[in-house]
């Protein structure tokens, strides 16, 4: 399973060793994991992160001993974050196990920490929480281990979830906190399947998520490009931030274009769509030539 996993092309695979992996197995698993992680990179993988288990589980300091010898980790997921202590903790053990080496030639790795937030009590700690580390990227919402902290059946249409998701993203942008990954979509299976990934990733990315957590590879292609800005957008992205340096030049902090309104928080969310696109890999020079000429209107 580990080995298969060098095949996909994502943004971050997360190795678990949590709750895929039984008591009985936890010492064999970290060292699986630890191994795994000290083979050279994989070409399609941009980020390697390991799930701990939560530290109040009293396993979470062995996980962190061991995975963080690995030479690729980048990132350690926490699960069931219920307070900045969680996370005071996990930094403590990060940076005493990662100090700079003074060995010629070597430098510290760089760890980041994700936090899963699956309670109420963490949801009511939310400010707390994402100022409790600097290593800290963004926050996931674990939505069954949520859904059973507060007794609440998941539905379709997943509005049980809707304070919750909306206060994570707030949190995250309230905070400058770069990923704000959304709940997993339990259904993969066929085009049904299909249907319910792409709904729920439409539905989070209008919520303000940057991400979803998938279970299959299955889920990947759709996810991404769920994501992913569109064409569309992006070429209408590149036209304002073109148009935008031509206006400022001209002192017109306000401008329209095809009849449509064009201020700072427009532009701003043009400028970034652009960078966004980019990071998927969109040709952005050549649209920027295409649309050289494009003027404010």
């Amino acid at each position: 399973m580990l080995e298969k996993s060098r095949g996909l092309i994502v943004d971050c695979v997360a190795y678990d060793l949590e709750d895929s992996v039984t008591p009985s197995r936890k010492s064999e698993a970290r060292s699986n994991v630890r191994h795994f992680l000290d083979q050279p990179r994989a070409a399609g993988i941009k980020e390697q992160s390991v799930r701990i288990n939560a530290v109040e589980s009293g396993l979470a300091l062995d996980d962190l001993t061991e995975v963080l010898k690995a030479r690729h980790v980048d990132t350690i997921v926490v699960p069931k974050v219920n307070s900045a202590a969680d996370l005071h903790f996990v930094t403590d053990v990060i940076r005493h196990s990662r100090q700079p080496s003074s060995a010629v030639g070597e430098k510290s790795t760089s760890i980041q920490v994700l936090a899963l937030i699956e309670s109420a009590k963490a949801l009511s700690s939310l400010s707390s929480i994402c100022t409790a580390t600097p290593l800290l990227s963004g926050l996931i919402f674990a939505a069954e281990d949520f859904a059973l902290d507060l007794s609440l059946t998941r539905t379709p249409a997943l509005t049980e979830f809707l304070y919750a998701r909306s206060a994570i993203v707030t949190a995250c942008r309230a905070h400058d906190l770069p990923s704000a990954i959304d709940l997993v979509c339990t259904a993969y299976k066929g085009e049904e399947g299909q249907r319910a990934l792409q709904e729920e990733c439409l539905g989070g990315r209008g919520l303000g998520f940057n991400g979803k957590q998938c279970i299959h590879p299955s889920q990947v292609d759709i996810t991404q490009s769920a994501f992913a800005p569109g064409q569309k957008e992006v070429e209408w992205a590149v036209r304002v931030t073109v148009a935008d340096a031509k206006a400022a030049k001209l002192g017109r902090g306000a401008w329209t274009l095809e009849g449509k309104m064009i201020d700072a928080p427009v532009v701003g969310k043009a400028k970034a769509t652009v960078r966004k696109a980019a990071a998927c890999g969109f040709d952005i020079k050549a649209l920027e030539k295409k649309w050289k000429e494009q003027e404010p209107e």
